[in-house]
């Protein structure tokens, strides 16, 4: 797991954390910034897999 892959789980964890506490408190302001961040940590993740799939591919 590369540092894009890690960090990108970590914010995209935190963004659901955030989207729950959100809901629960009837919070509309958090729970779109926990959105926002979780999908945002879904992209740098994604882009963290694709870094390490070219990475092993090179090594080919």
């Amino acid at each position: 797991m590369n540092k894009n892959q890690a960090e990108g789980r970590g914010k995209e964890a935190k963004g659901k954390v955030k989207e729950t506490v959100g809901k629960v408190t009837g919070n509309k302001e958090t729970e779109y910034k926990g959105k926002a961040e979780k999908q945002g940590g879904k992209a740098e993740a994604k882009y963290g897999d694709i870094k390490s799939d070219a990475k092993k591919a090179s090594k080919k």
